[in-house]
């Protein structure tokens, strides 16, 4: 496509000479800009993906990725009904689940609002968001009075393993000198720890028996969570949930139902993230215009040479197309590898700058994570390569088709 001969002049123009020093400086920076808005807009995309994803798999790991709960009512026969939910093609795990809201106190006084859930043994233990960040105690014996609570939960209310929280629920005993608020003190056997502030500071994790007497639910669970193999694909899941079930009546919410406002949130914010990042690439590209329209300017006489010569205006226009097109080739490739590397070492840069400046640069309690995320989707990385390309190289259609038309009888006459 293109020659030697082309090859080679553009590769000259691509050297700055004495005399041309400021065109080159415009087409350096054009190459920064453009390869800073690669790896910016790689960078952001990643760590909103990252973002996304954490907060998906925390959120899945606690909740399950559908939940079925009693239509009008608890579900009674829940081990049967769990059995049965199991035989479906792709569901993973059923966990029956007692579930409430409760008022939380220790014993140095102090109380805070939560979700206490009544879960047996062997659920807790597939609910690997909990029994994996387990940073304190056992569940080896989560039986009886034993409760497991978030990390935030015992740091508000001052209690370690081994102490004592006390449950209060609004629903209480009628008296004959009024209603008397239901409370039950628990003792703490664990403390885990997701890594989402939101949940390690409100929820708590109790035997199912203990949690039935609690919420006088007796042989019955308010809930069932499924976890499936594919939460993208439950549709045919939902589906099967009321034949499965025929006769008990039931609502089926999924994790798109009951977060669909949030991930809808991200989802808006990452869209509108790559649209004002590309801006930056944009801006990079109107450099390069600019540059090359004061190169061809400033080639006018050697444009014309090259067509007395016999060069022809294609030739030439291949030329500088070539020269636009290194600038924005190169950028895109510096920004690509800026951009992988970044992310490759995100967290490690986080810390390092955390510990040079002494701020926080990432607070859990406001972003619901301890880490900065980041996964690379190179489906997308390569849209990003390609949309800097294209715009480099529409960038350099004018300047090079002025360069061809440039007519060489008059250009050496001004000269």
């Amino acid at each position: 496509m293109f020659s030697a001969f082309e090859r080679r002049i553009a590769f000259r123009y691509l050297r700055a000479r004495k005399g041309e020093r400021f065109v080159s400086i415009i087409a350096i920076f054009s190459l920064i800009g453009i390869a800073l808005g690669v790896a910016t807009l790689i960078i952001v995309m990643s760590v909103m993906n990252g973002f996304r994803q954490e907060l998906l798999g925390q959120i899945l790991g606690l909740n399950g990725d559908v939940g079925v709960y009693g239509a009008g009512g608890n579900i009674s026969q829940y081990d049967a009904a769990a059995g049965k939910l199991m035989k479906i093609p792709g569901v993973i795990s059923a966990i029956p689940i007692v579930q409430g809201e409760v008022l939380m106190t220790g014993p140095h006084g102090g109380a805070i609002g939560g979700m206490a859930r009544g879960i047996q043994p062997q659920g807790i233990a597939q609910l690997r968001t909990v029994s994996r960040h387990i940073v304190a105690g056992s569940l080896s014996n989560f039986s009886g009075n034993d409760i497991a609570i978030g990390a935030g939960v015992g740091t508000q209310l001052g209690i370690a393993v081994g102490g004592t929280i006390t449950l209060v629920l609004p629903q209480g005993n009628a008296t004959i000198i009024g209603t008397i608020p239901r409370i039950e003190s628990f003792h703490v056997s664990a403390i885990f720890q997701t890594g989402m502030a939101q949940y390690d500071s409100s929820f708590v994790f109790l035997p199912l028996q203990s949690a039935q007497t609690l919420f006088r639910t007796p042989n019955a669970a308010t809930q069932i969570q499924l976890f499936v193999k594919n939460p993208d694909k439950d549709g045919p899941i939902k589906a099967a949930i009321p034949g499965v079930l025929s006769g008990t009546p039931v609502n089926i919410v999924d994790w798109q139902d009951s977060n669909n406002a949030f991930f809808a949130a991200v989802n808006v914010e990452r869209n509108v993230m790559f649209l004002i990042l590309t801006l930056i690439i944009i801006v990079a590209v109107f450099n390069v215009v600019s540059s090359m329209i004061m190169m061809v300017k400033d080639k006018t006489a050697d444009i014309a040479i090259l067509r007395t010569m016999g060069a022809s205006s294609g030739s030439v226009l291949r030329i500088f197309f070539m020269v636009g097109a290194s600038v924005g080739v190169i950028g895109t490739a510096i920004g690509f590898i800026l951009g992988v590397v970044f992310c490759a070492y995100i967290e490690q840069i986080r810390l390092f700058i955390q510990n040079i400046t002494g701020t926080q640069l990432f607070n859990p309690t406001v972003y619901y994570l301890e880490s900065l995320p980041a996964q690379l989707e190179w489906r997308q990385v390569i849209e990003v390569v390609i949309l800097a390309i294209a715009l480099s190289f529409a960038a350099t259609i004018y300047p090079s088709w002025r360069a061809a038309r440039t007519d060489p009888v008059e250009a050496l006459r001004h000269e």
